[in-house]
């Protein structure tokens, strides 16, 4: 009896200094993974000692058998695979929940409406999603949208703006690829809706660059379907459109952008000038969001033909050359009245011919 008496608490000693060590080894966090920050992909179907392997080659937990052994006491708790970001030291214990919550890394990038697609390139390259180059390349794949726009140069106009959430290994052929497949769902849900059907005299892709000249020129939702009516009854005259941000857009093709459109940029030599070349320009120059579809499907029923910015993000729109250009005296007053420094006066939209 005194022997099983001593075995017993052999036993119960080495249970306690076990739980002891095992407790130290998830508990602590643990410095050990270099580089600081490191990414840990964990494949579907692994067991858990594969698993706990794969993080203590990683130098992210601080022993493999203790891990698994935490893990197994939760072993109703399944761990999720993915692509796992750590850059500090974390204790196993907050590892084997970040994988069972299945917190993998993403990157969140919002793609604001009316955005191009040099902007949407310049800002996954900022994000480390890809490169801009890269992306600018796939935006040249076309066959995404050959059923819908067969003469497209690119997929400019096609890259729905949204948010999006890509992990360390999208390419930017899947980026693209997601952008396009949620304008293609966009315009699915308009057609099923019945709000798809093309205005008189216009393509599928002449809507669509349509809505990128309306998203660019208002950011006010109501104000989209007289903006794109203004632009309907131009292209119905068949004169120029006149539109300031078509010239930003050839600058930008042209390899100098421009934050703001002056009078000296009217005279660029490209099929994108408004100023220059009557009706739409060739393809969209921005990605539109919804409304600004909307807007271009069914443009509102107006005699307007002039719009020019007012002082608070809207504009004031006129029937007449002599009111729009009382309107565009209206608006350099209210510059200034507001005390705004301009260097040099920019071009009014919309001026009308002369």
């Amino acid at each position: 009896m005194r022997r099983l008496g001593l075995l017993a608490l052999l036993v119960i000693a080495a249970i306690g200094a076990g739980a002891g060590w095992l407790d130290s080894q998830i508990s602590r966090p643990y410095r050990g993974h270099r580089p600081e920050k490191v990414f840990v992909d964990i494949p579907h179907g692994k067991s858990r000692w594969a698993i706990a392997g794969i993080l203590r080659q990683n130098d992210v937990i601080r022993d493999r058998l203790a891990f698994a052994l935490f893990s197994f006491w939760h072993v109703r708790t399944p761990m999720q695979a993915g692509e796992y970001y750590f850059d500090h030291p974390v204790t196993s214990r907050e590892v084997f929940w970040q994988l069972a919550q299945g917190r993998i890394f993403v990157h969140t990038v919002t793609i604001p409406e009316g955005w191009t697609m040099f902007d949407i390139a310049a800002e996954l390259d900022r994000q480390g999603v890809c490169t801009r180059a890269g992306f600018l390349e796939a935006a040249r794949d076309t066959s995404l949208i050959s059923d819908l726009a067969p003469q497209a140069q690119n997929l400019e106009g096609y890259l729905f703006p949204s948010t999006y959430e890509f992990t360390h290994h999208t390419t930017c052929e899947q980026a693209v690829k997601r952008m396009v497949q949620n304008f293609r769902a966009v315009w699915e849900s308009l057609n099923s809706q019945g709000a798809a059907n093309l205005p008189d005299g216009l393509t599928f892709a002449q809507v669509i660059t349509l809505a990128s000249l309306v998203e660019r020129e208002t950011p006010r939702k109501e104000e989209r379907p007289l903006v794109a009516g203004v632009f309907y009854n131009r292209i119905k005259r068949g004169g120029p459109l006149q539109c300031d941000p078509t010239v930003a857009y050839a600058s930008e093709l042209a390899g100098h952008p421009v934050k703001v459109v002056h009078s000296k940029d009217l005279q660029i030599d490209s099929p994108y000038n408004t100023y220059k070349n009557p009706g739409l320009p060739p393809g969209p120059i921005a990605n539109p969001g919804e409304a600004s579809l909307r807007a271009a499907l069914a443009p509102a029923t107006t005699d307007y033909l002039y719009f020019v910015a007012n002082d608070n993000g809207g504009h004031f729109f006129s029937k007449t050359l002599a009111e729009h250009n009382r309107n565009v005296a209206r608006y350099r007053s209210l510059l200034s009245r507001d005390a705004q420094p301009v260097a040099e006066q920019k071009q009014p939209v919309h001026r009308g011919p002369s």
